[in-house]
This record gives C-alpha cells, sequence and structure tokens, in this order.
C-alpha cells in the first residue's frame, strides 16, 4: 500500500509566501524560506511552490527563492507558475527542482505535455487543475486557467484523460471555492478525481483543521493532501498532523 502523505504549499507573490481566499484578497503571512526551514524540520513529504504573480507571467519569481530553499530544504520541491518552455523546467531542474507543476499551458498544448514527459521523464511532471463549481449546476466542476481567471470549456473528466494519456505523472487539484476557507476540502470533487484518473492525487484546497485531512483520506482513495492556510494560521504543522492520523489507521512516508 502507498504511503499517504502531507504537503505544504506555499504561494509566492512579490518575493514574499502568501495566502489567499478563493484565490484572491491576498495575505502576507512570511518570508519563504525561513517557513521552508521549518517545514523542513516538521517532517513535511514534499513542498510546493507555486507562483501565482498574475502580470508577467514567467519563472523568475520560483527562481528567487529556490536556491535559498535548497540550502536549508532537503525534501522533493516541486515548483510551478510561469513556466512556458521546455527551457523553463530545465533551468528549474538545473537550480535545485525535484518536480514542476504545469497548469494554463496544458489546456491548448497537451503535446507539451508529452514533450516534457518523455525528456524529463513522468514522475517529475505534475499537471495542476484549478476547478470551481458550475452555478447552474452543482455536481458540475468548472476548469480555470491564467491563476483562476480564464474558463476553460473541456470537462474535468476529459482533461484528466488527456492529461494522463499525454504523460503526466501526478495530478495536483486546487479547489478555488475551498482555498483559503478553512471548511473542509471538497471530498466529492475529490473522490470524484480519484474515480477517473489512476494516477497519484494531490488535493488542495480547505484545510482548517486535522479531522478535515482524516475525513478526506478517509472518504476517499487520495494519495497526499496539501495544505496552506492550516499551517500558515495557528500552531500546526505536519508532525502534528501524521500524529493526529495515525490514530485513525492512517499510513504516511518516513522522512528522514
Amino acid at each position: 500500500m502507498l504511503k499517504k502523505r502531507i504537503i505544504p504549499v506555499q504561494l509566492l507573490l512579490n518575493n514574499r509566501l502568501v495566502k489567499t481566499k478563493k484565490f484572491d484578497s491576498f495575505l502576507d503571512v512570511g518570508n519563504p524560506v525561513k517557513s521552508s526551514k521549518i517545514y523542513n524540520d516538521s517532517d513535511a513529504d514534499e513542498l510546493v511552490f507555486l507562483n501565482i504573480e498574475r502580470e508577467n507571467r514567467t519563472i523568475n519569481p520560483l527562481l528567487n527563492i529556490l536556491q535559498e530553499v535548497s540550502k536549508v530544504c532537503f525534501m522533493p520541491l516541486a515548483l510551478g507558475g510561469g513556466i512556458s518552455k521546455i527551457d523553463d523546467i530545465k533551468t528549474l531542474f538545473r537550480n535545485g527542482a525535484d518536480k514542476v507543476i504545469i497548469n494554463s499551458l496544458v489546456y491548448n498544448n497537451y503535446d507539451f505535455l508529452k514533450e516534457a514527459s518523455q525528456i524529463f521523464g513522468k514522475q517529475s511532471i505534475v499537471v495542476s487543475i484549478d476547478v470551481k463549481k458550475s452555478e447552474d449546476e452543482s455536481s458540475k466542476y468548472n476548469l480555470y486557467s491564467n491563476c483562476g481567471k480564464t474558463k476553460e470549456e473541456i470537462s474535468l473528466k476529459e482533461h484528466l484523460k488527456f492529461c494522463e494519456s499525454s504523460g503526466a505523472g501526478e495530478i495536483f487539484i486546487n479547489s478555488i471555492d475551498q482555498d483559503g476557507m478553512m471548511r473542509g476540502y471538497d471530498v466529492n470533487l475529490i473522490d470524484n478525481v480519484v474515480k477517473n484518473c489512476s494516477l497519484p492525487i494531490i488535493a488542495c484546497g480547505g484545510a482548517g483543521n486535522f479531522n478535515h485531512m482524516k475525513e478526506a483520506f478517509k472518504k476517499t482513495n487520495i494519495s497526499a493532501l496539501a495544505c496552506g492556510s492550516l499551517f500558515n494560521f495557528g500552531d500546526n504543522n505536519p508532525i502534528r498532523a501524521k500524529s493526529f492520523l495515525k490514530n485513525y489507521n492512517l499510513n504516511f512516508k518516513i522522512v528522514k
């Protein structure tokens, strides 16, 4: 049985760590390098960095902190936001990234995903999908690109199928509705994704306490849960989360 993972998420804006609500209302929550050191010391399985600058979309904000973070953080690092070409991926790997996260580019260019997977190996390619519940149909989810600004016409099921067949190694599913609200994961969304994709799935958006994590892990076959607000606000960390969740027969990777 694959071990479950807990993954802190760090959103980068103007070289600072921020937190959002529903992909909006940015709040500065600290220094990304210092927080990475804390996560390194508190048993996080991996660390995700997402560049959410909406203007001048490049990988430069990721490069600005990557080398410094690599000095204090010895867990796998996954970075995304602003990737537009194969050379961007090469540059991120050359500077210390272990995985890259691709979102908007994929919708109109599944061949890029295929090329990246063939060059770097599918285990290093994560596709991020930002979703929001349809206002017309509660059971339907709409997909958004460009930091949640642009609605895509493809269905979630179709997009998952194309991403998997094009070489994605992992899916990072992010609920816009639940982002920063700390009222629990969208378990129905997670279950939908898990049942329509055979790849490992990371779910993000909504964790406000450890019971929210327990619910998502126990009610779905999710591979990993990502958290932002839960660790940014309050005295919580991955060690405490794992200690709580192990009481419910959930197995986690041992980080050395």
